[in-house]
């Protein structure tokens, strides 16, 4: 894909809002993150041609690149049609500076409030001081000019359109959202920038449901249907800062609950890593966990956020691969609600809280295994759909399907949360049955999958530790993003290390972290 043209996009331009399902194309199988990235990927490519010859030959800015036809369409539908936005425009101005009066004037004269202006030279020009000097004098130099202004969407286009007519420019770019000079040449990708962002992140993968394929187990069953509907009104009306509503679990679905929470308990001494069964002894105490009840989220939610900072919130399905990554690097973890049927309670073809609350909730509570999910979500900010399928690919094998060694490692343990929800398939993993490989992310991440049955392959880590140094190596190496990203736990927003100031803050940051842990240092040695 284009990742240019998309990066402008405001969210919902490609958004098919009920969803990716099997009407829209996709195959009828057991749901999977990663099938979920691939599909996303070759339905935004499709999309996006299709959008941009729509607008293209509805347009009269015939003069505009693919980038300026996107943003200036995104800019223009729904709440944004009538809402200015800060837009940032890179000019190029042969002959000196001479011309920038005028420039400005066409702001003004366009209703746009310039914000900020910074000039330098053309950066593939590389004066001497004397080279400078002659040029000035002759009136040669090449000039780059930022200007960020506050204007709407439809001012923009007669601006853009003026611009490029004025005698002064010979270049005239948009540039993407917190573009600046000291960015590097690649676009950004749109990403919640604050944990409140995360309404935004909720499009959903239906592509395997009660109301869709006639191979679930719900699908004949009109109440079940129902059901899942009220259960699923919850997640699409809350918003980030309310408190999550309370479900009242119906006798059916606490009998389902308890014949997994059973069959499990009895396999967690021997079956589970050492993390995951510190925790799980905790929860029963602390949390309701047990087999008459079914844990109520927002219980569970304060319980990880007071181990970990990671926080629970309800989600209507499984949404898409990049929107429930990116929630994880804000220590959010989107959750359903709705139970499994009953005709089924060992295996459900999507998440369903007995798969959230048995599998994940109890990891999600350890600070080790908390740490890897948030890297994963962090590193998936601003990825490529290339990359983020490489990254739904290593979250189906670690978080949902790793395998770890203890007793120095003469056992294997499940860290999965696939597994640890599943009784079946947990002790299958554990077996001869299935192949099993050393964790190395450069294969784990390429690794075909199968979702029709038990899995073939399971990757072994020697440790969650080593999981994700192993993982964090990987991730830099790979990444094409020419930035970093840091997550401030204080303002719960993900800061974008792509200029001087902010790595500056960043490290100042470090710099008192660094003298604390110094100080504490100190004091164990007297």
């Amino acid at each position: 894909m284009n990742k240019t043209a998309t990066s402008h996009m405001s969210r919902g331009a490609f958004a098919v809002k009920k969803s990716y399902s099997i009407e829209n194309g996709y195959p009828a199988r057991r749901r999977s993150l990663v099938d979920d990235a691939r599909f996303e990927t070759a339905l935004n490519r499709v999309q996006k041609q299709s959008l941009l010859q729509e607008v293209r030959s509805s347009s009269t800015g015939e003069e505009l690149t693919d980038d300026e036809l996107l943003l200036t369409q995104a800019l223009s539908q729904g709440e944004e049609k009538s809402q200015a936005q800060v837009t940032s425009l890179l000019l190029t101005l042969a002959g000196g500076l001479t011309g920038l009066s005028r420039i400005l004037k066409t702001f003004e004269n366009t209703s746009g409030l310039v914000l900020h202006v910074e000039t330098r030279l053309v950066r593939n020009m590389d004066f001497t001081e004397q080279d400078i000097a002659i040029a000035r004098e002759k009136k040669q130099l090449s000039f780059e000019v930022l200007i960020k202004v506050y204007i709407e969407a439809e001012p923009l286009l007669s601006l853009l359109k003026a611009l490029r007519q004025g005698s002064s420019t010979t270049a005239v770019r948009l540039l993407p959202p917190e573009k600046t000079f000291h960015s590097n040449e690649r676009d950004f990708s749109w990403f919640p920038r604050h944990i409140s962002e995360l309404d935004k992140c909720n499009h959903l993968m239906t592509k395997y449901e009660p109301d869709l394929d006639m191979d679930h187990p719900g699908f004949s069953d009109p109440v079940y249907r129902e059901r899942r509907k009220a259960i699923a009104s919850i997640a699409f009306s809350y918003r980030h800062g309310e408190t999550i509503p309370r479900v009242q679990y119906q006798p059916e679905e606490i009998k389902t609950w308890s014949v997994v929470f059973k069959e499990l308990d009895k396999l967690i001494p021997t079956h589970a890593c050492r993390q995951y069964r510190a925790v799980w002894e905790i929860l029963k105490r602390d949390c309701n966990y047990s087999a008459d009840a079914i844990p109520q989220l927002q219980d569970v939610s304060n319980f990880m956020q007071k181990n970990t900072g990671f926080t629970l919130r309800p989600a209507a399905g499984l949404l898409t691969s990049r929107d429930f990554l990116a929630s994880l690097a804000f220590r959010v973890f989107q959750c359903t609600q709705y139970v499994r049927h009953h005709s089924s309670p060992h295996h459900s073809p999507e998440p369903d809280v007995i798969h959230e609350l048995l599998g994940h909730a109890p990891l999600l509570a350890d600070p080790q295994f908390a740490q890897f999910s948030h890297d994963l979500g962090l590193a998936s900010l601003g990825a490529t759909d290339e990359e983020i399928e490489l990254f739904a690919t290593m979250y189906w094998f670690t978080v949902e399907f790793g395998l770890c060694r203890e007793n120095d490692g003469k056992d294997l343990r499940a860290w999965g949360a696939g597994l640890l929800s599943s009784y079946g398939e947990l002790s299958h993993a554990l077996s001869s049955a299935p192949e099993h490989r050393e964790f190395e992310p450069s294969v784990t991440a390429v690794q075909p999958y199968q979702d029709q049955d038990y899995q073939d392959v399971y990757f072994v880590a020697e440790s969650i530790t080593d999981a994700q140094s192993k993982f964090r190596r990987w991730a830099a190496a790979t990444l094409t993003r020419p930035y970093e990203v840091r997550y401030d736990p204080f303002s719960c927003s993900v800061e974008v290390l792509n200029s001087h100031r902010a790595l500056t803050r960043a490290a100042g940051g470090l710099l008192h972290e660094l003298v604390n842990i110094t100080a504490a240092l100190e004091k164990l040695q007297d």
